[in-house]
């Protein structure tokens, strides 16, 4: 049997938690195909300019998706927690969380909530950085338990 994980000690809020990983290679790769493909639209002389534009709102377009899917993040203060998302930001008091779930092979945290139901945590992840978000998952964890409804309340 293994000895429990230690306890991480509590930062100053606010802090907040992103795949920052993540982060920087989608905004990089979007980057990169916006100048690439632009670059081709100017490069290629058949093209009409409405052919050219087309290119380049393409190349914005791929560029939005990944500066969405780059979005995500957990930002924690003294009255609570604000999750955001892809497309949705959502505030949340402690006494709201019950549990911060981290579990092998989940994509990232799960916020167990007072009212039954679990919300998904994106800005902690494991992908790139699964060591990161281990240690995340557990002062988020430690957080709630410290300003929520957990035991080590006071």
């Amino acid at each position: 049997m293994s000895a429990p994980a230690p306890r991480p000690e509590l930062p100053t809020l606010p802090v907040t938690f992103r795949p920052t990983r993540t982060r920087v290679v989608l905004l990089t790769v979007g980057a990169a195909m916006f100048v690439v493909i632009t670059a081709i639209a100017l490069t290629l002389e058949q093209l009409s300019a409405g052919e050219r534009s087309s290119f380049v709102f393409t190349a914005l377009l791929f560029f939005g998706v990944l500066a969405l899917l780059s979005r995500p993040k957990v930002v924690a203060h003294e009255d609570g927690v604000t999750v955001v998302n892809l497309t949705r930001t959502r505030r949340l008091s402690w006494a709201e969380i019950l549990r911060v779930n981290l579990r092998v092979g989940d994509p990232w945290v799960f916020l167990d909530l007072s009212d039954g139901t679990s919300m998904p945590a994106l800005g902690i992840q494991p992908g790139i950085a699964k060591q990161q978000a281990i240690r995340d998952a557990r002062t988020l964890r430690a957080l709630a338990e410290n300003h929520g409804t957990g035991t080590d309340n006071g």
